[in-house]
């Protein structure tokens, strides 16, 4: 009985699934019938079109054929009246001709004046007897044998091609990416073009388990297109194009993926001082003894909107909790970064509130005393804001320090070699060079803020600008702005 009860169960809901299909059915047979008369409307509004430029076409050109009527006909009127005069005249000229050769008294004769030089300038000697134009028309024919010919051969639009992405002309710079594409052959009737593009942690062909979805951006009427304004949170993008006519959308090229991985990290409440309000890219000095602390902490990679930071597996390793160091305290008001720095070439950006105090922004080791304030311990180096009572700019390392005589920008970028053992400052938004240390990196290096009376946001994930990588080829910029500060381990 139990079994019949599962059989007549499942027998119903195939029942209902046949009435679904069957409804289906026929809501695509109405579909059909409905986008077929919508073709045939869209045809004939296509043909009419052609008729309309032919008839067009048509009546201009009859038009000229009738203007050059009017002027042979013309033509040939005015050479017509022309010669009907001459003939008017000749008459004329003949009856006093004959007049005169009827004198038969020679004195008589003499006294008709002039009349052999009379008759020998009438007009008749000096008009033309060809016609001045041609009766024919044959100049103003027509053969269509070629358009009738690309008329027979029109046939409905054919599906565009699939793209493909040109990945020697892609380029990756300044927080963008310029995305290049080419048709594998001439297609006139492109109009075009649909990029797809999603972030993604995997290298090669797509996984569909924890993927994003497809971001789209339509109607591209070039063969390339820059996405600007880009945060490099993930290692990857990848990347697909398709090519669209005016009826339909052709296939999408093979998916591409650009390696554009760049150092993302978070602040680590877990390392500031008490008096920090911390979240994810951005900490706050507070006098309260950094009331809302405690929410951020346990708290993984939670930003300032409450929403959670994107997974990533950096290139550098990160931090481990350190719950057996003690927070930052007296006068150390400082947080670090939660990703430590091994190896390779990064960049972020630290953006000061107008009314901050004091600041410090650099790197150092681990081993950063609790009491430790940036840039005055060997295994630290900053460059330190000061705007309590008087302004001052300058750079720090092992307790010494070198005065900038610079402006201070709003915004500064930190550009990191580990390998290359350089710590440089820029204006990030001129990257104007603000300062550069040297030494050899001996341990990983950590992300370091100090804040006074203010707050510092922090961006990060971000591509090592173009322009900083072009004054890194400057030895000569570079030499200018280095001290003997740097050479202190």
């Amino acid at each position: 009985q139990e079994t019949l009860q599962r059989i007549v169960s499942t027998l119903a809901s195939k029942k209902d699934e046949i009435h679904n299909f069957i409804d289906m059915l026929n809501h695509t047979i109405t579909n059909v019938q409905v986008n077929a008369s919508n073709a045939i409307s869209e045809l004939d509004e296509e043909f009419d079109g052609l008729y309309s430029i032919l008839d067009e076409m048509k009546g201009s050109m009859a038009n000229t054929i009738q203007q050059e009527e009017a002027r042979k006909i013309q033509a040939l009127q005015d050479q017509l009246s022309q010669c009907s005069n001459a003939l008017e005249s000749s008459e004329e000229l003949l009856e006093l001709a004959a007049q005169s050769l009827d004198i038969k008294d020679p004195a008589e004769f003499l006294k008709v004046e002039n009349i052999e030089q009379i008759v020998t300038m009438a007009s008749a000697f000096r008009i033309s007897l060809k016609p001045k134009v041609s009766d024919s028309m044959t100049h103003m024919m027509v053969d269509f044998a070629l358009e009738r010919h690309m008329l027979q051969a029109v046939k409905f639009l054919p599906v565009p091609k699939a793209p493909e992405i040109d990945l020697a002309a892609c380029l990756i710079a300044d927080n963008c990416i310029t995305v290049s594409w080419r048709m594998p052959e001439e297609d006139s009737r492109i109009d075009h073009f649909v990029l797809e593009y999603r972030k993604t942690n995997f290298d090669g062909i797509p996984r569909v388990k924890d993927e994003q979805q497809w971001e789209l951006i339509d109607y591209i009427k070039t063969t390339e297109y820059t996405l600007s304004g880009l945060k490099f949170d993930t290692k990857y993008m990848s990347f697909r194009v398709q090519a669209c006519n005016k009826a339909v959308a052709g296939e999408y090229s093979d998916p591409v993926t650009l390696e554009t991985k760049a150092f993302v990290f978070s602040l680590d409440s877990t390392s500031s001082h008490l008096n920090l309000k911390v979240e994810d890219t951005y900490v706050e000095w507070d006098p309260t003894g950094g009331k809302g602390q405690e929410k951020t902490k346990g708290k993984e990679n939670k930003s300032r909107s409450g929403a959670p930071s994107p997974k990533r597996t950096s290139m550098s390793t990160r931090s481990s909790v350190r719950g057996s160091r003690d927070h930052f305290t007296g006068e150390s008001y400082t947080v670090l970064g939660d990703t430590a720095v091994e190896s390779g070439q990064h960049y972020w950006e630290v953006r000061a509130q107008k009314d901050c105090k004091s600041y410090s922004v650099g790197v150092t080791y681990r081993n950063l005393g609790k009491f430790d304030q940036l840039g005055k311990t060997s295994s630290s180096w900053c460059i330190h804001v000061n705007n309590w009572l008087q302004t001052t700019f300058s750079a720090k390392h092992n307790n010494k320090t070198k005065t900038l005589d610079i402006p201070v920008p709003d915004r500064i970028g930190v550009y990191c070699d580990f390998d290359g053992g350089q710590l440089t400052f820029y204006n990030a938004n001129s990257k104007e060079l603000l300062y550069t240390f040297r030494t050899k990196f001996t341990q990983p290096l950590l992300p370091g803020f100090m804040i006074w009376c203010g707050g510092l946001t922090v961006s990060t994930g971000l591509q090592v600008p173009s322009a900083v990588k072009t004054l890194q080829k400057s030895e000569n910029g570079l030499s200018g702005s280095t001290s003997s500060l740097n050479n202190i381990a």
